[in-house]
């Protein structure tokens, strides 16, 4: 190294140290913060290499305004201010943002976007693993624009394979792990047209028991018990519910029939019981319909939270020398912001966190992708000056006076830009005890039955190998390319 070249560097250093001692800020704590926070993004390496497990999170309809809402609502129970609070994706190093339109809609629905995700390709709103060319419902439109999913990829190389959510496990979402359909709505036989059926189309709960790629799912958490067994039966926990096949089928039984080593379970009792280390196989439906919100499970505590679902089928999915691929989707996010019901989702957001941290602590980043995201976003916005630490859930307030409309009437922080919690005529006076109560449904513009998506971009956080590859703003589609880069599904 020549000397005039070590000269340089030292003479810039002593500049650089100089100049940060002359900052008057220096000693100010959010300037050390972020002095550090740069430190360790500069100690932050890529991590290149094959992936031998993927795990996919969904958090269904977890918008930004979600994220954010929810991380201080976190830091609030903690009895913090709340706004400098941090969630466990949000230490994951890699993000980006997706677009999530549907090839035919501006605002998405959750098949196509997850079809985006798993199959690498943008398509219609309401179809499940089928390309642009599908027209929804036609069965007749869907030969040869069938896509091949990163699931029946990696079963093809041996992988083991899970699917958790707290939604019904033939929801969209979860359905595109296994199943093909021109409509998102056939999750049992009796959805089905006969015209359909002839054309041989079969409903989405069969498709998953009928699932003939490599081994199978080794796990499979989630709701809806209704779409697998016939309707004149009794569902085995809830009274008073049955079943929604008409064909006379039950599914549950044939699952068990067709993998005699596996078990079935349908309660906290059964769940607790399955023995992860010599387990094989796992099929749990924990709900006639979808799972519990995590508000009311926490209350009952009968059926088992997304974070314990995800750390059993962890544990089960290890076990596999060939590695795993894995969605795990919180799917009542979403059904709480259509209820306009914000505290709900805002629990269930953090009930996915839960899971995030679960997964980042059993697995090893050197091995293992995780990628963060949500199939679409909600109308939540936050709104007005509230001062700092004001109740996420409350009503608006700046120095020790609640903020006023025009009207002289009081407002929610957070608001929804239509949905149930819409009026008729003037918006009525709001009081701070009702507006925190967990069944209060916030306050919105348009008046709809249900609040609907919007069309904004949704978050992607990423951590293991090529990971890094998340940058800048991508097509939900580039999820599958990312994944099948990482672990060379299609090669």
């Amino acid at each position: 190294m020549k000397p005039s070249f070590v000269l340089s560097a030292l003479t810039a250093a002593l500049i650089s140290n100089s100049a940060l001692a002359e900052v008057p800020q220096q000693s100010d704590s959010w300037y050390q913060e972020g002095q550090s926070a740069l430190s360790k993004a500069k100690a932050n390496k890529p991590i290149i290499g094959k992936a031998k497990n993927v795990i996919l999170f969904v958090g269904d309809g977890m918008s930004v305004g979600t994220i954010t809402a929810a991380r201080i609502y976190a830091g609030q129970m903690q009895g913090k201010t709340g706004e400098e609070n941090s969630l466990m994706m949000g230490s994951l190093p890699h993000v980006a943002l997706a677009k999530t339109y549907n090839t035919d809609m501006q605002t998405p629905d959750s098949a196509g976007t997850a079809t985006a995700m798993v199959a690498g390709v943008k398509t219609k709103a309401g179809v499940i693993n089928v390309n642009d060319n599908v027209k929804r419902g036609f069965c007749s439109s869907m030969k040869g624009n069938e896509t091949k999913t990163i699931f029946q990829m990696a079963a093809e190389k041996g992988k083991a394979l899970g699917v958790v959510s707290t939604a019904r496990l033939t929801h969209a979402t979860p359905a595109t792990t296994y199943a093909h359909s021109p409509d998102r709505g056939w999750e049992n036989d009796g959805k089905v047209s006969n015209v359909n059926k002839a054309q041989g189309c079969v409903d989405i709960a069969r498709q998953f028991v009928e699932f003939d790629y490599g081994d199978g799912f080794q796990v499979a958490f989630g709701g809806g018990r209704r779409e697998f067994i016939p309707a004149e039966m009794a569902d085995p926990e809830t009274e008073g519910k049955k079943g929604k096949r008409k064909d006379g089928r039950n599914l549950i039984s044939e699952w068990e029939t067709r993998y005699p080593e596996g078990q079935f379970v349908f309660d906290r009792k059964g769940f607790d019981a399955v023995n992860a280390k010599t387990t094989e196989r796992v099929f749990g439906l924990f709900e006639n319909s979808h799972m519990q919100y995590e508000y009311d499970r926490k209350q009952e505590n009968n059926e088992p939270s997304l974070a314990e679902m995800t750390e059993k089928a962890i544990d089960i999915l290890n076990k596999d020398k060939d590695g795993y691929v894995m969605m795990v989707e919180s799917g009542r996010i979403d059904h709480a912001h259509h209820g306009g019901n914000a505290a709900r989702a805002l629990e269930d957001t953090l009930a996915f966190d839960a899971a995030i941290k679960v997964a980042l602590e059993k697995t090893n980043p050197e091995e293992t992708l995780i990628i963060v995201t949500a199939d679409h976003a909600h109308t939540l916005i936050m709104n007005g000056y509230a001062q700092r630490g004001n109740p996420i859930l409350g009503l608006s307030k700046a120095k020790g006076k609640f903020n006023e409309d025009a009207d002289g009437k009081k407002y929610t922080t957070l608001v929804y830009g239509n949905g149930p919690g819409a009026i008729d005529g003037a918006r009525t006076e709001l009081n701070e005890k009702d507006v925190l109560e967990p069944n209060y449904k916030q306050q919105a513009l348009v008046r709809l039955r249900s609040e609907t998506h919007s069309g904004e971009d949704v978050a992607i956080f990423a951590h293991g190998p090529q990971a890094w590859l998340f940058q800048g703003t991508v097509e939900q589609s580039y999820i599958y390319h990312v994944i099948d880069d990482a672990t060379k599904l299609s090669h």
